[in-house]
């Protein structure tokens, strides 16, 4: 029973308080925190419960190739979503996820190899988003989300969360740790933002999902590195790491557009 309240309860706890955190901070803000591992930090936290360690070591080091399918989804959304709607843009991007991910699923390399390529992947993400437009205001005609904003979220999220880790034992850590970053969270940002705001702030949005996928990255590397040595202090020394590599990319980056506005007003 405590397993099971935690699949329908904690990722979409995670969710919702993205969504609250984005409503009063902006869509950058809940980019950057559905960018973490809010849904896929609690996948690999049940399916550690259900198959113990050795099974999140493998699971947690597949999950970093998944976060190269990550970041293909925030720059597809980003590109399609100036030229298409909100739904279009969606089918398109999560074709183009799964078609990641079924590559992906080939490879069999080292934790530290998948390091590399998410890092890699994530840097090259940052460079191919869109150019920054100038300042958007909001729009003052915008409607307000919907009522069923949140519950839907949560739903969904709680779906995922429930499919995977129920098919956990046939998926293997494989597939398993791959599907575990599916952007389920990020989707539903992502469409609610172009609905209500437009591709401009959907793509600062996602330029914050991108932002937070540093952290994810050093979360998934630590949990596989010491998944088997420490058991579930593992998940507490993986989100230390998210904390502090966190912190350290927003200020670099602060500190780069401070830099370049100087640059631009001298």
């Amino acid at each position: 029973m405590d397993l099971l309240l935690l699949k329908l309860f904690l990722a979409p706890s995670l969710v919702v308080v993205s969504a609250l955190a984005g409503r009063r901070w902006g869509p950058a803000v809940a980019g950057v925190l559905v960018g973490l591992p809010i849904v896929a930090g609690p996948i690999l936290f049940i399916t550690y419960q259900q198959h113990g360690a050795a099974f999140l070591e493998s699971a947690a080091s597949s999950s970093l190739l998944g976060l190269v399918s990550l970041a293909v989804f925030a720059v597809v959304f980003a590109h399609v979503g100036r030229r298409a709607g909100w739904f279009v843009t969606t089918a398109t991007t999560w074709a183009a996820v799964l078609c990641a991910d079924f590559a992906l699923s080939f490879l069999r390399v080292p934790v530290l190899v998948a390091f590399v390529c998410t890092l890699t992947a994530t840097a090259v993400a940052v460079v191919a988003m869109p150019k920054p437009e100038p300042d958007h205001p909001p729009d003052s005609t915008s409607s307000p989300p919907p009522r069923w904003d949140l519950l839907g979220r949560a739903a969904a999220t709680s779906g995922l969360v429930l499919v995977i880790t129920t098919a956990s034992t046939a998926l293997g850590p494989g597939w398993t740790g791959l599907l575990a970053p599916f952007p389920i969270a990020t989707s539903v940002l992502a469409g609610f933002v172009h609905a209500q705001h437009g591709s401009v702030i959907t793509a600062r949005a996602l330029t914050g999902v991108i932002t937070g996928l540093f952290g994810f990255a050093a979360f998934c590397f630590v949990l596989a590195v010491l998944a088997v040595p420490l058991g579930i202090a593992a998940f507490a020394a993986a989100a230390g790491a998210t904390v502090v590599v966190q912190v350290l990319v927003v200020r670099v980056r602060n500190a780069a557009r401070r830099a370049l506005i100087t640059r631009l007003a001298s």
